[in-house]
């Protein structure tokens, strides 16, 4: 971050993860906040380490009100907007953990599995049990991942739909064996 402008905008570093690669911008807003209900699938960053390593990366610097912005941010902004008026956008924003089950039909030699997902505030898994359709059930944590870039935009209103209990979670994760171990 930096100072605050005369229209009352500081600048944040922000990021939009992938899982192979990023996108990375400054924006000028009026909070953080404002950032993330803006644009889908995005982070604001606030590691000093990181802030001061992206002083040297020659970042576009956007203002949040621009009535254009660069290719991928223009998408995301638009992303959200379909969202922000559905029932259930923001339901789960403010929550230090959410519990999902997201279903995967299966592809590329993977098969069909019900994902339930412990995920942190920025959308990141925390643990994950992924349960198939033949009855296994196999529990990872983040040591086990070689990416863990955020899977899930907790702004999403679809995501209301997906939520299960803790102690749903919980069962499933005790009943699960480790990926490496299968026990």
């Amino acid at each position: 971050m930096t100072d605050t402008d005369a229209a009352g905008k500081t600048r944040f570093l922000v990021l939009h993860d992938y899982g192979m690669g990023a996108l990375w911008w400054w924006i000028h807003a009026r909070s953080p906040r404002e950032i993330v209900e803006t644009f889908a699938e995005v982070e604001v960053i606030d590691h000093s380490d990181t802030v001061d390593r992206a002083e040297t990366w020659n970042l576009n610097a956007i203002d949040i009100d621009a009535p254009t912005l660069p290719d991928g941010l223009d998408s995301l902004r638009a992303q959200r907007r379909a969202q922000r008026d559905r029932p259930g956008f923001g339901a789960l924003a403010d929550r230090s953990v959410v519990y999902l089950r997201r279903r995967w039909e299966g592809e590329d030699g993977v098969g069909p599995a019900d994902y339930l997902m412990e995920v942190g505030s920025d959308g990141r898994r925390l643990r994950q049990v992924e349960l198939g359709d033949d009855g296994t059930a196999v529990r990872s944590g983040p040591d086990d991942w070689a990416f863990n870039p955020p899977v899930v935009d907790l702004f999403d209103p679809d995501l209301v739909g997906m939520e299960i209990s803790r102690d749903e979670f919980e069962a499933q994760w005790l009943r699960a064996h480790h990926m490496d171990t299968g026990q």
